[in-house]
């Protein structure tokens, strides 16, 4: 017997919550069957060329219709409202990132998740992009060998209608850490291993707004990897996964450009580019030798379709997150801990976040 398409509640039609209701509508095993948003003009012409409902309230939308999962796009500070009001209607649940604006919100959705033993699985898109797996082959064998060091750049200039049809980016709980390097710390923790220590300095001098613009970063791995990390929203730059991945059509490519260099103590690798650089074979590994240098075969696709066939069999049962609630709370605790860094100019070991985190109940 076929399989039903699931029933998707969506909440938030912005940016990303479009790109969600376009995929749906496009047929992936699952349709959309309500949206819910503020009762808003643009909200409103949008939800009826989807031809589905609109509530603007996740109560007023679970009340009145079943569904059989949702999907949470709104604003990040209401993340920990409305994901937890799906889980107790039993829906599982797909969250952008972050998980959610505070530290205890997050931990409250992943302790709700396991409790209840409904599945969340957290947007960090990129975590489906082919482009990952390739790269987690070379670095783990023996050709990379033992990861020294990693540098990355999230570089972009964000228009002014970006922050106009959205002002709340402008304000706590927006700005580019919640909502740029979520990205960066889940892609980093997926390939490099756990972070444990940060340090970081932070601006705004560019747009003054109440959240920084700009944002430098050092990154210490459990494994004794040292990273270093630039991010800005305000920086006429190419350097970012947007520009470099391929991925996104609706942002300019540079294919001989890279967002991120790993190296190991027997070779190297330039992402997304793929191009790699060993001491393979009789090689002598010396500053003063040649590298063997290749690039890896890859294949480029979008990551978010494969988010949502990947969210179906979470839904169906069929497959775990590959983004679980608690691991969108680790990637916040990093979060933290580069926040707190920033503001009191210290290195911040994420220890001391968990053990204050477990000391408040959270």
């Amino acid at each position: 017997m076929p399989v039903r398409p699931l029933r998707v509640l969506l909440s938030g039609p912005g940016l990303i919550g479009r790109k969600h209701a376009e995929i749906l509508l496009a047929g992936r095993g699952a349709v959309l069957g309500a949206i819910v948003a503020p009762d808003h003009d643009p909200n409103v012409k949008f939800i009826k060329t989807c031809g589905v409902q609109h509530y603007t309230s996740i109560k007023q939308a679970l009340t009145r219709e079943s569904f059989d999962a949702a999907i949470v796009a709104s604003p990040n500070i209401f993340h920990g409202e409305q994901t937890l009001a799906c889980l107790e209607a039993g829906l599982p649940t797909l969250v952008e990132k972050p998980l959610a604006d505070t530290l205890a919100d997050a931990a409250q959705i992943a302790s709700a998740s396991e409790r209840l033993g409904v599945p969340v699985l957290v947007g960090h898109h990129r975590t489906h992009s082919p482009l990952l797996g390739v790269a987690k082959s070379f670095l783990d064998s023996p050709e990379f060998g033992r990861l020294v060091s990693v540098f990355g750049s999230a570089q972009f200039y964000k228009p002014p209608d970006y922050f106009e049809a959205g002002p709340w980016r402008t304000k706590k709980g927006g700005g580019p850490i919640l909502i740029n390097l979520i990205h960066e710390v889940g892609f980093l923790r997926y390939l490099a291993g756990e972070i444990v220590s940060v340090s970081a300095v932070a601006s705004k001098a560019h747009r003054n707004y109440e959240v920084e613009d700009t944002v430098g970063i050092i990154f210490t791995f459990e494994n004794g990897a040292i990273g270093t990390f630039l991010l800005s929203d305000t920086a006429a730059s190419s350097k970012s996964w947007e520009m470099t991945a391929g991925e996104n059509p609706v942002y300019p490519y540079f294919p001989d450009e890279d967002c991120y260099h790993f190296a190991g103590d027997m070779g190297s690798i330039d992402f997304p580019s793929m191009h790699v650089r060993t001491y393979k074979g009789t090689l002598k590994r010396t500053w003063w030798g040649p590298f063997e240098e290749a690039r890896l075969a890859h294949e480029r696709s979008d990551p978010l379709v494969r988010q949502i066939d990947h969210f179906v069999q979470v839904a169906h049962g069929e497959s775990k997150p590959l983004v679980s609630a608690r691991d969108g709370y680790r990637n916040i605790l990093v979060l933290e801990a580069v926040r707190r860094s920033a503001e009191q100019r210290r290195a911040v070991d994420v220890a001391e976040i968990v053990a204050e985190a477990e000391k408040a109940g959270v």
